[in-house]
């Protein structure tokens, strides 16, 4: 399930990125966790364009932990200067354990008060240890940490947690229907599960990882045919295909593949 770089728009441009699976301990809290590091020269500024997975994101960064909320548009974030963050992307039987109600803070991010992570984290990071040593000290502290607080999960959330799979796996569902289907409850019931876990819509989900999937696939394929593709992906035609981008993303599948195109070369 894991990809290196879906929902990244413009993967040449990023800095050191890697995505890793959580230990067996925290499997049913975590989805993966990605480290992205960098060292840019002076003046320098690379600006990471992102199409975000409908969950919530836990990170540490030198200087804080915060909890970022799922995302209703294409997000950025300009890197500058020497850094790293450490992320973990949430399943849903984790959300409990840092937020009441995920559609509260859908779109934003809140501090999270854990000096002691953050510490572990901060030590694990030093440049001077090779990258797959910090990563693996970075990643168990966090788990650790992770699993500490959010304890024994409730038979509801790890029900819950099959949105991961329906939504976000390798084999999504292509509409609400299917989705219900797949988690065998209702269409109402899916909308309440997604709303307490999420704090998205099912319909909102499935539209991020289908423009998630278009823009890696006109990357891969820069001649393929946007009506074909748009079809492939469940959407009714090219024209829906081309709402979504402008809604989400600000510009036409042709725009970012055209953009796509020229940030590779």
């Amino acid at each position: 399930m894991i990809d290196s770089s879906r929902g990244v728009l413009f993967p040449s441009r990023l800095p050191s990125f890697t995505r890793l699976p959580p230990p067996p301990e925290v499997a049913h809290l975590v989805v993966w966790f990605w480290i992205p590091e960098w060292n840019l020269p002076p003046g320098v500024i690379s600006r990471q364009d992102l199409v975000a997975y409908p969950a919530l994101n836990l990170v540490v960064e030198p200087d804080q932990v915060t909890l970022s909320g799922a995302t209703t548009r294409a997000s950025y974030r300009e890197l500058s200067g020497e850094g790293w963050a450490v992320g973990a992307l949430l399943r849903p039987a984790a959300v409990a354990a840092f937020v009441e109600s995920p559609a509260d803070i859908v779109g934003t991010m809140r501090t999270v008060d854990a000096a002691d992570v953050l510490s572990a984290v901060s030590a694990a990071m030093v440049p001077e240890s090779p990258a797959s040593a910090r990563h693996a000290a970075a990643v168990s502290a966090v788990a650790s940490w992770l699993a500490a607080r959010a304890g024994s999960a409730s038979a509801a959330d790890l029900h819950a947690n099959a949105l991961t799979d329906v939504f976000m796996g390798d084999h999504p569902a292509r509409s609400v229907a299917e989705a219900a289907a797949r988690l065998a409850v209702s269409e109402r019931t899916l909308q309440r599960i997604a709303h307490r876990y999420v704090g998205m819509t099912p319909a909102a989900m499935i539209r991020r990882r289908r423009l998630q999937e278009a823009a890696e696939r006109m990357r891969e394929h820069p001649d393929g045919d946007l009506a074909t593709l748009a079809t492939e992906l469940g959407y009714a035609d090219h024209a829906h295909l081309t709402r979504d981008f402008r809604v989400v993303l600000g510009i036409t599948p042709t725009g970012y593949r055209e953009t796509a195109t020229r940030a590779s070369e």
